[in-house]
């Protein structure tokens, strides 16, 4: 089950230039383009004999289609059909909102009349010149999309799936704190005078131990904000005192459903310190990935597990995603007009 009147990401806007390109998303297909430099999306199917739109090509003031050279403007109605003058009145494709932010190109599935702007995620930092983004590939990944929204609320995996990246073992066992909103749940804990990571010993202007913040945060229906404060233990930062050596690193991240077996994952990050050091910008998204390449292994491989026999065990560790799961699923059964 899918929320459809909520804004995916469909592709990073570097992705859309002088061709179209294919996607699934939610189970349909979806073909995006440029119209005169503005994204645009329209269902990736000719309504004539079905050829997929995205085989054919960006043409003036559409997109032409492979076959028999039918031209559809933004607005999926065609305008041009090769050798005739009179144009169906059925020849006309869905057409999708799409929007271009935070470098990424956004896609409405649902009812195009309740595409709101007001609706796409903030990212604070995003502009600042005292503040770095990176940013890394889309992750195909094989399992269902609230796998990975479950994975974005456990902060307790982070010992064991990245045990030489991202995570240590004097974690483990570390209470949470669960805050329940209106379309998000958020998931944190301190950890004080803690044995920093590898990830974060090696890039924090500090030594010694650490008091470290983990928050994670799911806004329905699949956007998660991760965000670590890492300050000399001691220092203030739990009580809201950040000492001149703090590191701040919020992770955006964003899931969009392919089908019931796949998704995509879009991700960047900001941080507060190195902003003019393109360098660390690499290393830190090469070390990210890492890191997602060892849940994206976890996910696949639990993904699998549970098709072939479900689970009916639940861990107090599961307390944030089953919260999030219960929100999402009464936001599709209100969306569905079923209570």
């Amino acid at each position: 089950m899918y929320l459809r009147n909520a804004w995916y990401v469909a592709a990073w806007d570097h992705e859309l230039a002088d061709t179209p390109i294919a996607r699934t998303i939610l189970g349909e297909a979806v073909v995006l383009f440029r119209n005169h430099g503005q994204p645009a999306a329209l269902a990736d199917s000719c309504p004539h004999r079905r050829l997929p739109l995205s085989l054919g090509c960006v043409s003036g003031e559409g997109l032409r289609c492979g076959y028999h050279g039918m031209l559809f403007g933004a607005d999926g109605r065609c305008v041009e059909i090769p050798g005739q003058d009179v144009i169906p009145p059925n020849a006309h494709v869905r057409t999708y909102p799409v929007a271009e932010r935070w470098g990424l190109i956004w896609i409405w599935m649902g009812d195009a009349q309740q595409a709101d702007p007001a609706k796409f995620i903030d990212v604070p930092h995003f502009d600042d010149p005292a503040w770095a983004v990176n940013r890394g590939p889309a992750m195909e990944v094989a399992c269902h999309y609230q796998l990975m929204t479950d994975n974005l609320l456990d902060p307790s995996h982070v010992s064991y799936v990245h045990a030489s990246s991202l995570g240590s073992m004097d974690t483990v066992g570390i209470p949470v704190e669960t805050e329940v909103g209106l379309d998000r749940v958020i998931v944190t804990r301190w950890i004080k005078g803690h044995t920093l990571a590898p990830f974060f010993a090696k890039r924090v202007r500090f030594t010694g131990p650490a008091d470290r913040l983990q928050h994670y945060e799911v806004r329905m229906p699949a956007q998660a904000v991760i965000k670590d404060i890492v300050a000399p233990a001691g220092s203030g930062a739990p009580e809201g005192r950040l000492h001149e050596a703090v590191f701040l690193i919020d992770s955006y991240n964003f899931v969009t459903p392919i089908d019931d077996d796949t998704c995509r994952y879009y991700w960047f990050q900001v941080r507060n310190y190195a902003a003019d050091d393109p360098a660390e910008s690499q290393a830190l998204t090469e070390d990210f990935i890492a890191a997602f390449n060892e849940d994206l292994i976890v996910l696949s491989a639990v993904h699998a597990g549970l098709k072939a026999q479900p689970s009916k065990l639940d861990l107090a560790t599961d307390l944030g995603s089953n919260q999030a799961r219960r929100m999402l699923a009464r936001m599709i059964k209100a969306e569905r007009g079923e209570g």
